[in-house]
């Protein structure tokens, strides 16, 4: 239970070095997208990543190389994808969740925040955290397609090109989808 052999352990630490460093190198060579805030298919990525990372280290039944051609695989499904997302807005709409308007012009919308499994309070922190005291000092939150919550004050919304993309968003003006 313990200790099974000392072959299997230097088996750990010889291919977990070697599949650390090719890991570190595709993420490398992949870009910086791969380590980007995730959105639902870049989780699914990391995860697989590390989820082949450990079955590298602990199965013997896996050699390095397996491990390599699957970490390659999965950094090259990621980078298509998002290469083909940026040229098909249909694909990037089945791929990529779309951006959800939380509060607007100091009101929240509490369909919305039901619907996204948001409190009103994760929208009150995100406006502290923002700098603002006041939901009536806030143009618009929107719930990101990476889960995070972006603020945006009434003092800075301009001409609102920002919530172009974000539906449900009236009077801004419609930039390219």
């Amino acid at each position: 239970m313990w200790f099974d052999s000392v072959s299997d352990v230097l088996r750990v630490l010889a291919v977990g070095a070697c599949a650390y460093a090719t890991l570190v190198l595709v993420l490398r060579v992949s870009g910086k997208r791969t380590l980007a805030k995730l959105n639902a298919f870049d989780l699914v990525v990391t995860v697989a990543l590390g989820s082949t990372l450990a079955t590298v280290l602990l199965s013997a039944d896996v050699a390095w190389a397996e491990g390599a051609t699957a970490f390659a695989l999965l950094a090259a499904l990621q980078f298509a994808v998002a290469w083909a997302t940026t040229r098909a807005p249909r694909l990037r709409a089945a791929v990529t969740a779309r951006p959800t308007l939380l509060l607007r012009d100091g009101v929240v919308d509490e369909d919305a925040l039901r619907r996204q499994r948001v409190t009103r309070a994760e929208v009150q922190q995100a406006v502290r955290a923002s700098g603002s005291g006041s939901l009536s000092a806030v143009a618009a939150v929107v719930l990101e397609s990476d889960g995070t919550l972006s603020v945006v004050p009434a003092a800075d919304l301009g001409d609102a090109s920002a919530l172009a993309d974000v539906p449900g968003v009236r009077g801004a003006p419609r930039g390219d989808r």
